[in-house]
């Protein structure tokens, strides 16, 4: 099995978030974001089928999301997918932000670096999806943090 969990390509989440937003800043019209965050999906680690299952659902997403946390070290290692390819898209985004980092560093970065990134407008139901996958990230952190 290949590794599922997202490798961090930023040296920080700070230089994650700066990067995708230059990313989006070049992209001129709603299309052409769409096309980007499906990029993101497209990127993904394969997420292995046996952890398709209710214990890594994420409750409150509209399409099916699946997350696995594991603390290695001090870091937070990530893997997820989607059933949908756009809600799949926005978890590659997540992930990239997120996995690899420190679980303090997770927990230091603030969720609304979302609303900073040019990004097409959610519907309100996804907006919820997004709310509860990093609810879910930022509890894996505590839980690091917690251990350490």
């Amino acid at each position: 099995m290949t590794d599922p969990f997202v490798q961090p390509t930023e040296p920080t989440a700070a230089a994650a978030i700066a990067a995708i937003r230059e990313e989006f800043e070049f992209l001129d019209d709603g299309e052409m974001q769409f096309m980007q965050l499906m990029d993101y999906a497209k990127r993904l680690p394969a997420f292995p089928p046996q952890w398709q299952d209710e214990t890594h659902l994420v409750p409150g997403c509209l399409a099916k999301v699946w997350l696995e946390p594991q603390l290695v070290g001090d870091r937070l290692m990530l893997a997820g997918t989607s059933n949908a390819m756009l809600v799949a898209g926005v978890v590659g985004l997540l992930l990239r932000v997120y996995s690899g980092r420190p679980a303090d560093e997770v927990l230091a970065t603030d969720p609304g670096f979302l609303a900073t990134l040019g990004m097409p407008e959610l519907t309100s139901n996804r907006k919820n999806g997004v709310v509860a996958m990093i609810g879910r990230i930022r509890e894996a952190a505590r839980a690091g943090v917690a251990a350490a």
